[in-house]
């Protein structure tokens, strides 16, 4: 199995590092498990959160408040298929990947797909078309 690169994460609203969970301890098996991140951190203060990472994104999980249904991240990787395949066989359990095509501004378009995590943080896992 071929393993996906993973470029960067970028917020849907305003932090990749403060992403909201209602319970981190419970959160993290699924990013380790099914996305293949390390954890690199914890703190309590002022609130509980969790850094974790893998290849060149960082992610933050907190527990600060806010709605984990209204954020997440859009992921920028080397391959889809590659991503989609990996996160299948780590334990991902989605029957289709339904790729679909975004465009951002009239220069980016990507070949997407969707995750939902159990803590209701939605991805976004995407391959820059090469035009």
């Amino acid at each position: 199995m071929t393993r996906a690169y993973y470029k960067r994460a970028v917020p849907y609203a305003k932090d990749a590092m403060n992403l909201p969970v209602h319970d981190v301890e419970a959160a993290i098996p699924f990013y380790e498990k099914v996305f293949a991140f390390k954890l690199m951190s914890r703190r309590n203060t002022p609130h509980n959160t969790a850094v974790l990472a893998r290849d060149d994104v960082e992610i933050g999980l907190a527990e600060n408040g806010g709605d984990p249904t209204q954020e997440g991240c859009f992921f920028e990787v080397d391959s889809v298929e590659a991503a989609f395949a990996e996160l299948m066989h780590n334990g991902l359990e989605k029957d289709d990947p339904k790729y679909g095509v975004e465009n951002y501004g009239d220069s980016y378009s990507y070949r997407v797909f969707h995750v939902l995590a159990p803590d209701g943080l939605c991805y976004c896992v995407a391959e820059p078309i090469q035009e």
